[in-house]
């Protein structure tokens, strides 16, 4: 699937089929952090499923641990990072 064209709500779709929200993911704002005190409560079993599903579905990797944090920030990072990628394999 092109990345440009990857929603928010797919995204959202995503997070409430890898991780075990406690909430509609549809209430999940594209600012709203995935991790930490003010975050949806991610842990680090959550981000290794995420990452996974991503090679998956897009053929992106994540692997290195700085840029994972940075890119599973929020919604809105997750999406331009996944654009980018995109972008760059063209």
């Amino acid at each position: 699937m092109p990345a440009q064209s990857v929603t928010y709500d797919e995204l959202r779709a995503l997070l409430r089929e890898c991780c075990m929200l406690r909430f509609p993911a549809e209430s999940l704002g594209e600012e709203t952090p995935f991790f930490g005190p003010n975050g949806i409560g991610l842990d680090s079993i959550d981000a290794l499923q995420l990452t996974t599903e991503l090679e998956r579905r897009y053929g992106v990797s994540l692997q290195d641990p700085e840029a994972a944090r940075r890119v599973l920030e929020n919604l809105s990072t997750l999406r331009a990072w996944l654009i980018a990628q995109q972008a760059e394999a063209k």
